[in-house]
């Protein structure tokens, strides 16, 4: 039977895995894309740091955002996440026959401000129509281009005993956008949409000994940890009662069915770093509105080689995999 791609495959989760490994990796392989990174550093007069990332997010409002923020926060922090400082974004719009001008004006408004208030700036792009029907309205890719500002030793420098940090609460964005999209809103609960290149600045500026940085997008926190401990010979454990979650996206993914460690962030990064630098980097993380929330959740522990564990606030433990299918689609 013919393979075909379903919705399975842009869950961030085991099938965008394969997706990666069996077809887009043999189809360009290079170094620079091996590493699965956020972004890439390109050799050059400066190390330049490139990324992409299409989004097609349903509904295009949502508390706390919208598509054009997204696109925006998203690219600067996936170049930011590869300590680079981020300065140009490209913008490809693809609009379907019909959208209304006024919502393209708005998105529009909403990519300039988020690129001002990120530092960077939106110097290229594209833009094509597609018939009615055939476009969902809008979707938008964005590439980024920073300059290595800082060295991050990566994933191999992980070492046992490492620290694990979130800037703050867990689950936000998927929970927001999927609420939206079934018509229920729940109190004050919004999308963390952000950009966080001051913030990773800062905590990379300290000196302290940090080993990997990554935002927790599709397939939420526990996904993005997986990634990590794939094919390693250390796990990570995690301690439940650690990990912040807002009230509201625990009503929420309650009465949803969903798991907020699985829900995506779209303003919140993930980092490993030595035991001995988490106070120093959980104290620069709160010191910053992209960080008040900042938390240790856990430690890497070499005797869970390849996994990662959730010690439960009832004291047992429970291993946290990653997604089979989509949980959560059109969520960025």
């Amino acid at each position: 039977m013919e393979e075909i791609i379903t919705l399975d495959y842009g869950s961030g989760g085991k099938k965008t895995s394969r997706l990666i490994e069996e077809y887009i990796l043999p189809a360009f392989d290079n170094a620079a894309l091996s590493e699965l990174g956020d972004g890439a550093l390109l050799p050059g007069a400066e190390a330049i740091a490139f990324s992409t990332d299409s989004f097609v997010v349903d509904p295009l409002f949502f508390p706390g955002g919208d598509i054009g923020k997204l696109a925006v926060c998203g690219t600067v922090n996936d170049v930011a996440m590869c300590g680079a400082e981020p300065k140009f974004l490209s913008c490809a719009l693809i609009l379907e026959e019909g959208l209304p001008v006024e919502i393209l004006e708005r998105v529009l408004q909403s990519m300039r401000c988020a690129a001002a208030d990120a530092g960077v700036q939106i110097v290229t792009g594209d833009t094509k129509v597609v018939e009615k029907g055939r476009g969902d309205g809008l979707y938008i890719n964005t590439s980024g281009i920073g300059f290595k500002k800082h060295s991050l030793p990566g994933i191999q420098a992980v070492r046992d005993g490492d620290a694990v940090l979130v800037s703050g609460t867990a689950g936000d964005h998927g929970t927001a956008v999927m609420l939206a999209r079934s018509g229920m809103m729940s109190g004050e609960l919004k999308s963390d949409c952000m950009a966080l290149n001051r913030l990773t600045d800062a905590m990379l500026s300290s000196g302290a000994q940090i080993r990997i940085l990554r935002d927790p997008t599709r397939g939420g926190l526990a996904t993005t940890l997986n990634e990590f401990t794939e094919g390693r010979d250390f796990g990570i454990e995690l301690d439940e009662s650690a990990v912040p979650v807002r009230p509201e996206v625990t009503a929420a993914c309650d009465m949803l069915g969903l798991d907020p460690l699985y829900c995506a962030n779209e303003g919140k990064l993930v980092c490993i770093c030595a035991a001995d630098s988490a106070e120093l980097l959980l104290e620069i993380m709160r010191s910053l509105p992209e960080g008040r929330d900042a938390a240790q959740i856990g430690r890497v522990d070499k005797s869970l080689p390849g996994r990662v564990v959730l010690r439960t606030s009832l004291g047992g433990r429970r291993i946290l995999q990653k997604l089979a299918g989509a949980q959560l689609p059109r969520i960025c």
